[in-house]
């Protein structure tokens, strides 16, 4: 799930268009073609040299497997990559893709990752994002602010709609913009064995709506005027009110809870759904929708201590069928969740977008609501917004009812905690010239160590936008470098000196993966594409692909990701595999915000133990470089 640290670290250095400039007037003048023409002046993604991706393959190997098996995967890499061998056709086979699409990879990922993907969205796919805390005294505090939000996120899809979204670099090179036109009017449809996305902002009379959820009951939102201006604050505010106000019932069946459920069951439940046509038009209508505002009820009270990871596990699944998991719709890609207690945050469908999108929306949103209100609203009486309705027939309650036992359970299993961690941000890093990311995912692999005295198979997304249509690829911070450190690290005979030598150059390894994998010649997607266009051709798969190291190299224990913004929030995701974690952090200048997930079910892994080793795997890094003579640069 999202995106490197190098990402906002270099966006700062070149010049890039900060998230802050987009809160100038936005030009109302329409720049038409401008994202075309950006898009295609964009390179296409590289499909790296064979060689290449099978030596740095085995090299990304051997910090995680053991040597007879490394030595077996030697073997058949051998063969895989022989001249005029099985490896050397598929190659092939992916330059011709390569010459005659777009981007090679795109449509392959969207596919293979998001909509073939069967677990529920909910934990398994769908980031959260916890904003910080507000303060509603009541619910008029919940309905103003939702007001001034929906108001922001318009505002940012006027540069969407007008073109003059500023264009953002990395390193120098422009990146592509694509994301951010599918993340608004779009939402995903289960299938039976497969999944779709479906984008209306591009037809002839684009979506004027947003939906409204409050108490498990879902309004239509007409959020422009007949002369295609945008409703001011106080007008949305008067029509939040009027739903607020129709929808008090708290014993309505929680139809959004469907969403939730495995995607073959709920697949089946939609197809039954729709054949109703008043369900048919509701939903359609659900779809069609710019975005989604969840109007929460509030949550049981937690501890200040436990405040953060509650507000993560209400994004992540709204707390259950008690609570607020049916006042969703799980499919939607773009989720704003406001809560009568002041905990706000965003639930995302992650196929069409990564976080750096969804987060430069959020830094403009929450800038937005900020400002004071200067336009006074025309008090021109606005219609009663939609209510949509559902027939249930029994078969639907009985599918209702199943998605609330799973989710409930989904709920249980959820081990999630999110700290601030206070004791520094990027600036230690930085005072040693080091890469912040890198330092943090050194810290994760030292962490990871000493509490399972073992290396695992570690994912870090890195931002492949460089290129035309480009999604991720992965970041392998499990390395021979970084092995060698951690092992090293708590041996009592080894010199300091020799320790920050190696942590060093543990730090420059990740680094030098990091652009790599950024400028497209990281293995994971090339690894992927030459499996794919085997099974393309019909040909039997390589054993390179059926081999153990390969099922190795792809159980992700640590899947993580750095989301950097400018607002003092974190995302949050499930982990990818059932003993696993998932990590996301947001590396402030002086703390950190990590979200750091594992499942109930595996004794193995807890989440909140992982937190103590992380915090004290930093510490002590700090405090190596620290007490190191010279270490400071």
């Amino acid at each position: 799930m999202t995106v490197l640290g190098f990402l906002a670290r270099t966006l700062r250095k070149t010049g890039m268009v900060k998230p802050s400039s987009l809160l100038k007037p936005v030009a109302l003048t329409r720049i038409p073609g401008r994202y075309l023409a950006h898009q295609e002046s964009l390179p296409k993604l590289p499909v790296p040299p064979l060689k290449q991706t099978c030596d740095r393959y085995l090299a990304a190997l051997e910090p995680i497997v053991d040597s007879e098996m490394l030595k077996n995967t030697q073997e058949l890499v051998k063969e895989f990559q022989a001249q005029g061998g099985v490896g050397d056709r598929l190659q092939k086979g992916l330059e011709h893709r390569s010459r005659k699409t777009d981007n090679w990879l795109s449509d392959w990922w969207l596919q293979t990752a998001y909509l073939d993907y069967r677990l529920p969205v909910v934990v398994h796919s769908s980031p959260g994002v916890v904003l910080p805390r507000l303060e509603f005294s009541d619910r008029q505090g919940q309905i103003r602010y939702a007001a001034k939000l929906i108001a922001g996120v318009l505002d940012f899809k006027s540069m969407i709609d007008n073109e003059t979204l500023p264009i953002e670099y990395l390193g120098g090179k422009m990146l592509c913009m694509n994301q951010y036109y599918q993340v608004l009017c779009s939402c995903r449809i289960p299938g039976i064995k497969s999944d779709s996305v479906v984008n209306y902002a591009l037809n002839k009379r684009p979506p004027s709506h947003i939906t409204v959820v409050h108490n498990y009951q879902f309004f239509v939102l007409d959020v422009y005027n007949s002369d295609g201006t945008t409703l001011t604050v106080d007008q949305l505010y008067i029509q939040l009110e009027k739903i607020w106000n129709s929808s008090l019932q708290t014993n309505k069946e929680p139809i959004g809870i469907l969403t939730s459920n495995h995607r073959n069951s709920w697949g089946k439940a939609y197809a039954n759904l729709i054949k109703d046509k008043t369900n048919k038009e509701s939903v359609r209508a659900i779809q069609k929708s710019i975005f989604t505002v969840c109007l929460d009820a509030p949550m049981p009270r937690v501890s200040d201590e436990m405040y953060r990871t509650r507000a993560a596990v209400q994004m992540l699944h709204g707390g259950g069928s008690r609570w607020n998991s049916g006042n969703r719709w799980f499919d939607k890609t773009l989720q704003f969740i406001i809560g009568e207690d002041g905990t706000c945050g965003v639930i995302y469908e992650h196929a069409p977008a990564e976080g750096p999108p969804i987060v430069a929306l959020i830094d403009h949103v929450v800038e937005y609501t900020k400002k004071s209100e200067m336009v006074r609203t025309p008090m021109v009486p606005l219609p009663m917004p939609k209510k949509l309705r559902f027939n249930i027939t029994p078969e639907i309650k009985r599918d209702i009812e199943e998605a609330k036992q799973n989710m409930n359970i989904m709920v249980h299993d959820l081990d999630m905690k999110v700290i601030v961690f206070s004791h520094f941000g990027k600036n230690v890093p930085k005072s040693y010239k080091m890469s912040p990311d890198a330092f943090i995912q050194v810290a994760l692999q030292l962490a990871y160590y000493r509490t399972y005295k073992r290396c695992c198979a570690t994912y870090e997304s890195a931002s492949l936008r460089m290129f035309k249509l480009g999604r991720t690829d992965t970041i392998r911070s499990a390395t021979s470098d970084s092995a060698n450190f951690v092992k090293t690290m708590d041996d009592p005979v080894k010199q300091n000196t020799e320790k920050v030598a190696l942590l060093e150059k543990a730090v420059k390894a990740h680094r030098a993966y990091t652009d790599m994998a950024i400028r497209g010649q990281a293995i994971d997607r090339h690894l992927l594409g030459l499996k794919l266009q085997a099974i393309e051709d019909l040909s039997a798969l390589p054993d390179i692909f059926m081999d153990t190291s390969f099922a190795v190299a792809n159980h992700y224990n640590l899947s993580t990701s750095q989301v950097p913004a400018k607002t003092d929030c974190v995302m949050c995701f499930g982990p990818v595999v059932p003993d696993g974690y998932g990590v996301c952090y947001n590396p402030m200048e002086e703390h950190i915000n990590f979200a750091v997930s594992a499942f109930n079910s595996c004794a193995d892994t807890n989440a909140a133990r992982m937190v103590q080793a992380l915090e004290d795997a930093l510490v002590d890094m700090k405090t190596l470089l620290d007490q190191t003579p010279k270490a400071k640069l």
